[in-house]
């Protein structure tokens, strides 16, 4: 049995792009840090990240926030939600995407996952019916879109009002349309691990000229409207601005001109997660033990993590699994504790939503899948070498 080590760092993004450190540096020689302190006829770097990101989106809007978080707790505002009005959601996210909703004072309906840890929808169509529910927050979880064509039918069909959570997806595609382009918004994020990196940030898109100038209010514009470039006639603004309260979640220009060369090549990045996730998922399809999902051909998923099930095995057996893969360097995240651990967290440990549903799917994908984030400093080799770690251990398991 091999003893190989895996050395590299799975939470090791690579750096900055030069353009985007030059940027930084001038703004930060300038002082003029927050989006509002520009001089007259100049827009800014979060203006022109926000001009440029609705354009790669093909959407009419876009506002730059604080973080995915307080993005999607924006546009759920933005869009109506009430206190007391409920709001589906699927049961394997992060803790943000509840949150967000837990913030509006709306209650949360979990629905179940199935195999490809996607929303099952048929719980979801289900669940729909109900004449007290008219929201759902989808959340693409680790990159794995749902077959968008049957959501739309679920939301046309029961008058449900869409908003994307695509912390995972951005430069995603489903049938050849983006993902956070099917619903009343989408919301992205440029948190370090994300597919662009500011430290912590979030991308707000829409076509709804109302849903953005309430989300421009929202995040601290203090009548500051027309400094934005990506947004609606300064007349939608009139009636709604005595009526939105600030809740100050702005992003400021040094994060954009960390964000603006990165988007620029976006795409590039993409391709290279997918070399990766690619390379390792026809390597531990191989694995006996080890079950991998087949993605739909209708998905073009960016590959920045990895999942994979452990199925049939008990909680002893994946916690072993666990500890011999860390302790030969390979890290792998898992979503089967009872408590949550760094930033997993299985629902049943989200308490503040009160009585929590029974969903035993959930409750058992959860229990054998683990998760390996997939970062561009790993190269092809690194990769051979993780698999054969993993390799190595799953047999140890087994025999």
């Amino acid at each position: 049995m091999s003893t190989t080590q895996f050395t590299k760092d799975f939470t090791q993004q690579e750096p900055i792009p030069e353009a985007g450190i030059q940027r930084a540096l001038e703004v930060m020689k300038s002082g003029k840090l927050h989006r509002y302190n520009v001089a007259a006829g100049e827009k800014g770097e979060t203006a022109l990240l926000e001009e440029e990101f609705a354009s790669y989106m093909g959407k009419k809007y876009c506002l730059a926030c604080s973080s995915c978080g307080a993005a999607m707790y924006i546009a759920l505002k933005s869009a109506g939600v009430k206190p007391g009005d409920k709001v589906l959601c699927n049961a394997y996210t992060l803790a943000p995407v509840p949150g967000a909703i837990e913030n509006t004072g709306a209650k949360i309906v979990l629905v179940d996952i199935v195999e490809d840890y996607t929303i099952d929808l048929d719980d979801l169509a289900q669940k729909a019916k109900a004449d007290d529910v008219r929201w759902f927050m989808l959340s693409h979880m680790r990159g794995h879109i749902t077959d968008m064509d049957r959501i739309m039918e679920i939301c046309e069909a029961n008058n449900l009002t869409l908003i994307e959570d695509c912390a995972h997806t951005m430069g995603a595609f489903w049938d050849g349309k983006k993902s956070g382009s099917f619903g009343i918004a989408g919301c992205f994020s440029t948190q370090t691990y994300k597919h662009m990196n500011s430290g912590e940030g979030g991308l707000l898109v829409t076509d709804d000229a109302e849903l953005i100038a309430r989300a421009i209010i929202h995040s601290g514009s203090y009548m500051l409207y027309e400094r934005h470039t990506a947004r609606p006639d300064m007349a939608v603004f009139e009636s709604l601005k005595t009526q939105v309260p600030n809740y100050s979640s702005r992003m400021d220009n040094l994060r954009a001109a960390l964000l603006r060369p990165q988007l620029a090549d976006l795409d590039t990045q993409c391709r290279r997660w997918n070399d990766r996730y690619d390379h390792l998922e026809r390597g531990l399809k191989q694995i006996p033990g080890l079950f991998v999902p087949d993605r739909d051909p209708r998905e073009v998923y960016v590959g920045s993590s990895i999942q994979f099930s452990l199925n049939g095995r008990s909680e002893a057996e994946i916690r072993l699994f666990l500890d011999r893969c860390m302790a030969r360097g390979v890290e792998l995240k898992w979503f089967g504790n009872k408590e949550p651990v760094g930033f997993t967290s299985a629902y049943e440990s989200w308490k503040y939503l009160g009585d929590l549903p029974d969903l035993p799917n959930t409750k058992r994908i959860l229990a054998v899948m683990c998760d390996m984030r997939i970062p561009l400093t790993f190269t092809l080799e690194d990769c051979d070498v993780i698999l054969e770690i993993i390799a190595d251990t799953i047999k140890e398991i087994l025999t």
